[in-house]
């Protein structure tokens, strides 16, 4: 290549171009999640002002259009012009990238979006945009559009129409923002009801009085859209009630905390149920923090130093015994932690993860104050939580047993794998699958139908334990659970390695009926409760094998749901046959190649875990042991074969 590269030849992307070079720079994809993200920067936005005290209602719509719109009762973003750009300060937040009031702490004191890009992305990336300002018993209009400009290629977020007064009279004040998703930017562009709506109510519960109204005009019954609010004068212990409302909590109400140290306002609720899991959501900002970080830190250890204090007081802990350790304090916990803060910085892999150091004294101070007092005062919960973390002592030496137990059977199992697994000859984990199979029959045909280089097939020869209902001890002594965490070689719980994973794709494949479905609940919950990073981290899905087989002469085609059988059948026309699988042993191994291991024809679905407390209250629901709340779920949500636009799909 003889081409010189000159400075001629550097481009120089202007405003909003690089947003929609790179969208995925700034929201994380294209697909459903990216698209979702577009709406929450405005939503982010209007939080910021309604949790700092200037608002107090924020109404999001999805429009029979297919635009959306998030309106808030705030301030309003600022009309005047800015002294330096020369253009108002709408059109400085919706056209300017790090461009906000959320830099200096002087407009914000807590802020969830603090880069300055939210606005001017979801403008960037839409074809149009439309801002109304209520301020002064004046409305102002400004709108945006995307436009073909004079190098052929198109340009978004441009000033349609500068912002200006639009003669109208109002007593309302602060900010209405509509927008419609750029159908060349986004692989789709239907918002999904129930994401917004969970979403909205886990900010209604973190913003303790906030009023969040939501309207879907796509769903209308006698021509009303359909309308969900969400207020909750409890907050966070509201929060608690609703993740533990599938579980036993050991006394009525949450304990809740709050209080200011270092200029971090803290909030905290937590409750004890008759589980084995630990169950801790932490935000910052309203951000969520999976990965935990300072705030947890100092929680968990202030948690402990109290409840060890008050061991030894109340005599529950004689001189000899040691002290108990922080897990037995967290056996069946359920808490929820929000702090607002200023100058946030995340860390980990995902930035979910909060490293300002400062934080996890100020944490464990106001945890060790509050927490002592109100124990102090309520002697029955403090029995309660003792006798809780004794019986997981006692529990937790059962379980260590268990796994010195689980690790000389796992050494049999590994012996024992040669007549389950069918191993890969592949030495590269990030390349290898892993195949859980339902039933020997079906494992049988994926061993044949595989390709050896990189495919292993482990089939299952009976059902695994249902981990929710268990301690760890006795799902350790379950030998098709056993086999897996064998096949995996990562280890389990606390000592799961992610650096030790044989397979970076694992994948449960089971027949597409009721029992296939359970199965695949039961492997979901097991990963979800001791191999969670296994989700987080993107190495476990679903496979998806084809309902039907719809043939014509030598003219085949595979359906994967009764939606698309019908349109199947009139691509084929008359003299057309189907084929119904009733599981996956009905395929012969060439048809399962081509239809579900085939990496270029295949449809595998990524288990994500995008809300934690979410998948904590479903897991309960779907594994605990409330018969009427599964009930009700299978009966309004469960479609164990279904495939749409909302699904991540991966090849």
């Amino acid at each position: 290549m003889s081409k010189d590269y000159k400075a001629q030849d550097i481009q120089v992307l202007e405003g909003l171009d690089a947003v929609r070079l790179r969208p995925g720079m700034y929201i994380g994809s294209t697909g459903v999640k990216g698209l979702h993200h577009v709406l929450w920067e405005i939503v982010d936005n209007s939080m910021d002002e309604v949790s700092n005290g200037f608002g107090d209602t924020i109404t999001v719509t999805v429009h029979s259009d297919g635009s959306a719109s998030v309106e808030d009762n705030g301030r309003g973003i600022p009309v005047d012009i800015h002294p330096t750009m020369g253009i108002s300060g709408v059109e400085v937040v919706f056209t300017k990238l790090h461009a906000g009031g959320k830099f200096d702490n002087g407009n914000y004191q807590y802020s969830g979006g603090l880069h300055g890009v939210g606005a001017s992305v979801t403008n960037a990336l839409s074809t149009w945009t439309t801002v109304e300002v209520y301020k002064n018993k004046k409305v102002y209009r400004a709108e945006f559009e995307s436009r073909v400009g004079e190098d052929g290629k198109v340009h978004g977020g441009c000033i349609k129409t500068h912002l200006t007064e639009t003669g109208e009279k109002t007593d309302k004040h602060g900010t209405y923002v509509r927008f419609m998703p750029d159908k060349l930017i986004f692989d789709t562009v239907n918002f999904n009801l129930d994401t917004i709506s969970k979403k909205l109510k886990e900010l209604a519960f973190l913003n303790d009085g906030v009023h969040i109204i939501l309207i879907d005009e796509r769903v209308t019954v006698n021509d009303i859209p359909l309308k969900r609010e969400y207020c909750y004068n409890g907050g966070i212990s509201d929060f608690v009630r609703y993740i533990n409302e599938t579980k036993n909590p050991l006394f009525p109400d949450p304990i809740y905390l709050d209080g200011e140290r270092d200029k971090v306002y803290m909030k905290l609720a937590l409750q004890y149920t008759d589980t084995y899991n630990e169950s801790i959501f932490s935000y910052v900002n309203n951000i969520p923090t999976p990965e935990g970080g300072m705030h947890e830190t100092g929680f968990k250890a202030a948690l402990t130093k109290v409840l060890n204090d008050f061991a030894r007081k109340t005599g529950v802990l004689k001189e000899k015994d040691e002290n108990l350790l922080g897990d037995d304090f967290r056996v069946g916990l359920t808490a929820v932690l929000s702090i607002k803060m200023q100058n946030v910085q995340f860390e980990g892999q995902t930035k979910t993860k909060l490293g300002n150091p400062f934080v996890r004294p100020a944490m464990e101070n106001l945890v060790a104050e509050k927490l002592g007092e109100y124990l102090s005062s309520h002697a029955d919960t403090l029995d309660i939580i003792l006798k809780k973390a004794m019986s997981a002592m006692r529990e937790r030496e059962a379980a260590r047993k268990g796994k010195e137990q689980a690790r000389l059977k796992n050494q049999a199992d590994n012996f024992n794998l040669v007549g389950k697994l069918a191993s890969c000859s592949g030495k590269k984990p990030e390349r290898n699958e892993l195949y859980i199979v339902e039933g020997d029959s079906a494992g049988g045909t994926c061993k044949q139908a595989r390709d050896r280089s990189f495919q292993a097939i482990l089939p299952l020869r009976g059902k695994p334990l249902n981990a929710e209902k268990k301690r760890i001890d006795q799902v350790l002594q379950n030998e098709e659970i056993r086999t897996i965490i064998s096949a995996l070689g990562a280890g389990i719980g606390e000592d799961f390695n992610l650096d030790n994973l044989n397979y970076h794709k694992v994948v449960i494949l089971s027949d597409a009926d009721q029992d296939g479905g359970h199965i695949r609940a039961i492997l979901m919950t097991f990963f979800f409760r001791y191999m969670k990073q296994l989700i987080t981290d993107g190495h476990l899905y679903i496979g998806m094998p084809p309902l039907y087989k719809v043939a014509k002469k030598d003219k085949v085609e595979y359906v994967y749901n009764d939606d698309l059988l019908d349109a199947a059948k009139d691509r084929m026309g008359r003299g057309y046959t189907v084929q119904r699988y009733k599981g996956l042993g009905e395929m012969n191994a060439e048809q399962l190649w081509e239809t579900t291991l085939d990496p270029a024809r295949r449809t595998l679905m990524r288990v994500t875990l995008e809300d934690v407390a979410e998948a904590e209250q479903l897991v309960t629901v779907w594994m605990g042991d409330s018969v009427d709340l599964r009930k009700q779920y299978i009966i309004e949500n469960a479609n164990f074969n279904k495939i749409d636009e909302f699904a991540k799909t991966e090849r």
